[in-house]
């Protein structure tokens, strides 16, 4: 059995600590499990007791968070096993990072901030550069800080308009069976598009700009033949794009236009024979000037905890698929064709 070592952690301010234990005590009870340390709390002080490593670890997850609450930042489930993965990773230094500027500011008045090291350059990068690329598992706020920061650009009046827009492929459902007209038919691919503007806008702001043509939600289809300028276009679901339609997306971009790209794609619901619009953009415009690609990972997921289990859970069983695919034998025939 390891030695047992106590460290202490000081709090400036009685408030930072009441948000750091959060209700019933759970932050605190989430960090003892996560690193297998106990901590007691004496006035202004935490008393952590662990083997050594684990708890200067506790104690960095707990300076971290503190210096969080003393910046005004909630804390949750998700900020707490974020941070506790950040230390695990010897990348503490990095929260410092985590409370920085408000993308957007909901219609309830919710500021928009981005939680995660990933998302903060996944942010950092649509501000920089003409055209961003954002690959990453579900849940990790690709489109939802792409709206935010579209709401943002549209309220400064850096542009005139904001396009979203996401390519109508069923995912094992066909089109033509959905009841109503065309609109209707594609209204349920564009819902998270009109969810996270409702949001941000609310409903009858939304609905205005819409009425107006400042705002367009549309299928990818609608954007051929057309120049976009000073606007913000958001593409969703880019895996589920063809070559040509991401060629052609990509050829839109007008001047004072900005174009975000989203997508997963681990979530490709194309035909085997098609190529992903979005992988092969990646290949063509890496390293491109004024095109940023940025990769989020299950650590910016910022939903359930399971979440964050179910996507690790696929990425290993996707790994042991590749590597039980046996190697093709030199000389080997091929298959017989009849």
């Amino acid at each position: 059995m390891s030695k047992q070592i106590e460290r202490s952690v000081n709090a400036e301010r009685v408030e930072d600590l009441i948000i750091v234990f959060g209700s019933f005590d759970e932050n605190i009870r989430r960090i003892e499990d996560a690193l297998c340390v106990s901590i007691v709390n004496r006035g202004t002080e935490l008393k952590v007791t662990g083997d050594e490593e684990a708890a200067d670890k506790a104690v960095r997850t707990l300076e971290g968070l503190l210096s969080l609450a003393a910046k005004g930042e909630s804390i949750d489930e998700q900020r707490v096993r974020y941070l506790i993965t950040l230390v695990k990773e010897g990348n503490d230094a990095q929260v410092a990072q985590m409370a920085k500027d408000v993308v957007c500011i909901t219609a309830k008045g919710k500021p928009i901030k981005a939680k995660t090291v990933g998302q903060q350059t996944y942010m950092k990068a649509i501000q920089k550069n003409t055209v961003t690329i954002g690959v990453g598992p579900a849940g990790t706020g690709k489109t939802y800080l792409a709206v935010a920061a579209a709401v943002a650009a549209f309220r400064e009046r850096t542009v005139n308009r904001i396009i979203l827009t996401r390519p109508a492929v069923e995912a094992g459902e066909r089109l033509g069976f959905l009841p109503g007209d065309l609109q209707n038919k594609v209204d349920p691919y564009l819902r998270p598009l009109y969810d996270a503007l409702y949001d941000m806008l609310g409903a009858e702001t939304f609905q205005k700009y819409q009425e107006r043509g400042s705002i367009e939600v549309a299928p990818l289809a609608y954007m051929r033949g057309r120049t976009l300028d000073d606007s913000f276009i958001i593409l969703d679901e880019a895996q589920n794009t063809t070559k040509e339609q991401m060629k052609m997306f990509l050829t839109r971009l007008g001047f004072g236009s900005k174009i975000v790209i989203t997508g997963d794609v681990t979530q490709i619901d194309l035909p085997d024979d098609k190529t992903s619009g979005l992988k092969d953009a990646i290949r063509v415009l890496e390293g491109v000037n004024d095109i940023a690609i940025c990769r989020l990972t299950s650590a910016d997921v910022v939903r359930h905890a399971l979440v964050q289990e179910i996507i690790n859970a696929y990425e290993k069983a996707a790994n042991k698929t590749e590597t039980k695919k046996p190697a093709a034998t030199h000389g080997s025939r091929p298959p017989r064709k009849y």
